[in-house]
């Protein structure tokens, strides 16, 4: 099979694929015989998917490669999303037939009619999120227990919320313990915590994998984008970066790509993952917006506005060169407000269809990461230590005193002692400076704290 390839990096249709495949395996050692094991941990929206693409494009060679997924097992679907999905089912023929040629179809038509209760693990060996019913994927084989899932596995995928992934991958480490050779990790979560003491310092989802399971941070790498999992799935045109060492990031780059999901490679691991949390935290508040002003476009645009001017003020706290983040992190944050859980949130929040009181994991989306983000970027800024010079008031100051939006997304998520209509508050604010004006400031100041993301 000889690949046509683009400048771009992008393969004609499924030529070049086994070669990729043969590619990667050489470089982990792998001899004939000796399949690459690949898994992905956690089965929500972006890392079934995920793991689906690679199904899709490698599963056929099965005497190089097996790809698998790990959910926890015994969630229960609920009756009406049965019944949902048995109309999903019931829309698509090419679905309906490869249900029953499978002989798996009558279990869908029981559980329609209450007789027969199904399991998240269950369906998603038919190809169904539990997260993402809309967009049924490929068969995955399904593991529901973690050792059997790790222990071996090559190439680990984490799929989980960035609020599990200390928790989970902790027990994994229990797994591999007497390893010889150490996997390679790709990181698909977005969120941070924030950790005040003896320094104030973001901790992200890999430095969480690190820590947890003393795997060399050269073996693990972060993937993120302006993406949607179920537009990527339905082959719309997307792209991502994979972050890492150079190592690593580049050959998985090349087995990654397909010819509508284009992998590019960048050595900036940490920030690049800060940004993929930080956008989150502004998109619940786009959905907050959005929802109180009937979809006003001159309100929403007033928010982005000075949302960006926001963020881009932090991006200047966290690296030396923001200028380099500013088009991944528009991107990002533009397809997130567009149709990302996390705006979808914050409109839920704003309609009254949802509270704070109902926590961060909702029925049908998963885990709503943006919540976590929007507590740890808060507590971190309001860290003295941190403190800025005012612009206007020639005193030092926090650096959260001057983001009033996520200031306010603070009180109304975390402290819940405003509503969500306190949102427009903050852009009603007479006294408010002018968007440009931070952004300038952010500009013209040495605010770059490289503590925050514990460089020295």
């Amino acid at each position: 099979m000889v690949g046509s390839v683009h400048v771009n990096g992008s393969v004609n249709g499924g030529n070049g694929t086994e070669e990729r495949l043969d590619e990667l395996r050489r470089l982990l050692g792998k001899s004939d015989g000796d399949l690459l094991k690949i898994v992905g941990i956690g089965a929500g929206a972006w890392g079934s998917v995920f793991a689906a693409l690679l199904q899709d494009a490698y599963g056929r060679f099965r005497e190089k490669v097996q790809i698998r997924i790990w959910r926890r097992p015994g969630r229960s679907v609920d009756r009406t999303t049965a019944e949902h999905l048995f109309e999903v089912i019931n829309s698509r023929e090419d679905v309906l037939r490869r249900l029953i040629r499978r002989c798996a179809y009558l279990k869908y038509v029981e559980a329609r009619l209450g007789d027969r209760t199904l399991y998240a693990d269950e369906i998603l060996r038919d190809g169904f999120c539990l997260n993402m019913i809309d967009t049924p994927l490929c068969p995955l084989k399904v593991v529901t227990n973690l050792q059997e899932a790790v222990w071996d596995a090559d190439i680990v995928v984490n799929g989980l919320p960035s609020t599990e992934t200390r928790e989970v991958f902790e027990e994994i480490s229990k797994y591999w313990k007497e390893r010889i050779s150490v996997p390679v990790i790709i990181s698909l979560a977005k969120g941070i915590e924030a950790s005040l003491d003896p320094i104030p310092r973001i901790i992200t989802p890999t430095q969480m994998i690190s820590s947890a399971t003393g795997v060399p941070t050269e073996n693990i790498l972060y993937l993120g984008g302006p993406n949607i999992a179920s537009e990527i799935y339905n082959k719309e045109y997307a792209n991502a970066r994979i972050c890492g060492s150079n190592k690593w990031r580049k050959p998985l780059a090349k087995f990654l790509r397909q010819p509508h999901f284009i992998v590019w490679d960048n050595s900036d691991l940490v920030t690049h993952e800060v940004m993929g949390g930080l956008k989150n935290v502004y998109a619940i508040g786009a959905g907050m917006v959005a929802a109180l002003t009937n979809e006003s476009a001159t309100s929403k645009s007033v928010y982005f506005a000075h949302c960006t001017s926001e963020m881009i003020f932090i991006t200047h706290l966290l690296t030396e060169q923001p200028e380099k983040l500013a088009g991944p992190l528009l991107a990002d944050t533009y397809v997130t407000l567009l149709k990302g859980r996390n705006a979808w949130y914050g409109q839920m929040l704003a309609k009254g269809e949802l509270s704070p009181d109902m926590g961060d994991s909702i029925k049908g989306k998963g885990m709503i990461q943006g919540i976590s983000a929007v507590g740890a970027f808060f507590e971190l800024l309001s860290q003295p230590s941190l403190s800025v010079q005012h612009p206007e008031e020639n005193k030092q100051v926090a650096p959260a005193e001057l983001c009033p939006i996520l200031k306010r997304l603070y009180r109304i998520l975390i402290k819940r002692e405003l509503s969500t209509s306190d949102i427009l508050q903050a852009l009603r604010d007479e006294t408010m400076n002018d968007p440009r004006e931070r952004i300038e400031m952010a500009q013209s100041h040495a605010f770059y704290r490289p503590s925050l993301l514990g460089k020295p």
